[in-house]
Order: C-alpha cells, then structure tokens, then sequence
C-alpha cells in the first residue's frame, strides 16, 4: 500500500492539489467514540476486538494521540468498518469506467496528515471509483519530503505493487529496504511487514494498486 503532496490538479493533467484546497481537518475522535457507540461496544470491547491497549481507544476518541494508518486500521477492524467508509461514509461513487480528475476520491484530506504517520511531511491519497465494488484499490500517491507511513509498519491481507512516477521512495518490506526512484516498482505480500518513507528534499508521487482494498 502505500498508503503526499500539496499539489494535484484542477486540471485534467498531472498539476496538483494545493493544502488550500483541502477541506477542514477530520475529527478523529469524536468520529471514532461515535462508531463505537452506535456499535453498542465500551471502550474496553472494542480494545479487545481490535487488539490494541485500552488506553489507546480513550486517547484517540480524546483526540490526545494521533494514530498511525496500522493503528487505526486495526481499530476500525474492531468494528468492522474500512478507512474509507470511517472518513466518509456517505460517498458516492462515480460510476466510470472513465474518470476526470476532480472524481477521484480523496482519502486523506480530511485527516490531519500527521496523524496517519511520523514523519513531518504530508501524504495524500487519491482513489479510482469504487474500491470495494471492483476488489481493487488503485491510488495516486504523493508523499511530501519526510513523509512516513510510521514505525507501526503496515500489515494486512492483501497483494500491492507501485510504480514510482516522481522522485524517490524509500520501501520496507519485511528485512529488506530499497530506495526506488523514477520508473521504478514494487510488489509484495501485503501480509509482510511494510512501510513507505519520503526520505528525499523533493515531492514522490506513486501509482499503487492493492487488492484486496485496505484503506
């Protein structure tokens, strides 16, 4: 996965999105103790679903952390809902098989990027149609400089591959670490451990693909 830039068009070519554009950072918590309500589950049941420490339900529902991708997504295992339906859970999705690139669904522009990573750099995410119909997550991928997908490396159940359209992007899969640059790729085992870090001065941007989806 993998699964940043402040730049993505307005046009149907390859500019980017400004952090202008972005809409008001997503509160995490109140989405989360929300969820968890509805569900009928305390903190502790859900905890124990999820298989994370008690504290942590009560510190990400107070907002007092931020969570990396891995933890979360183990959270809203706990209670059976994807990333993208947490964010937005009301989306519509353009039907295609074609789309323009203001269709794109955006995953990450309602997060405060630093609670999806370690690192100071931003990530954004953009989607193609519907993941889940299709069984297949296809994202562009831009990671500012020291964008990190967090120390809590990646694991889920799923087979990825990406292709490095812009800059370079540092890939840890399992033991094994590689800086790939332009015109460069990857594919694994999404049930090995992994993690994607910017660790150039200049903006990456990936074409990835996962199926079954993660996010």
């Amino acid at each position: 996965m993998s699964k940043s830039a402040s730049l993505m068009s307005k046009t149907e070519t390859s500019e980017t999105l400004s952090s202008e554009d972005l809409e008001p950072l997503f509160d995490i918590g109140a989405r989360l103790k929300a969820m968890r309500g509805a569900a009928g589950l305390s903190q502790r049941q859900l905890a124990q679903r999820a298989g994370v420490p008690h504290a942590q339900i009560s510190n990400v529902e107070k907002n007092k952390i931020s969570p990396s991708i891995a933890t979360l997504r183990k959270i809203l295992n706990g209670l059976g809902v994807s990333m993208a339906d947490f964010f937005e859970p009301e989306r519509q999705f353009p039907p295609g098989p074609f789309f323009r690139n203001d269709e794109l669904i955006d995953l990450t522009s309602k997060v405060a990027m630093s609670s999806i990573g370690t690192g100071t750099g931003r990530m954004f995410f953009r989607q193609i149609g519907n993941a889940r119909e299709h069984n297949l997550q296809i994202l562009h991928e831009v990671y500012e400089p020291e964008a990190d997908t967090g120390e809590a490396l990646l694991q889920h159940g799923s087979s990825e591959g990406g292709f490095v359209v812009e800059g370079e992007l540092e890939v840890t899969v399992g033991d094994e670490v590689r800086v790939l640059k332009t015109g460069e790729a990857y594919l694994f085992d999404s049930r090995i451990p992994h993690r994607f870090r910017n660790v150039s001065s200049g903006r990456t941007v990936v074409i990835s693909a996962c199926t079954p989806p993660y996010l």
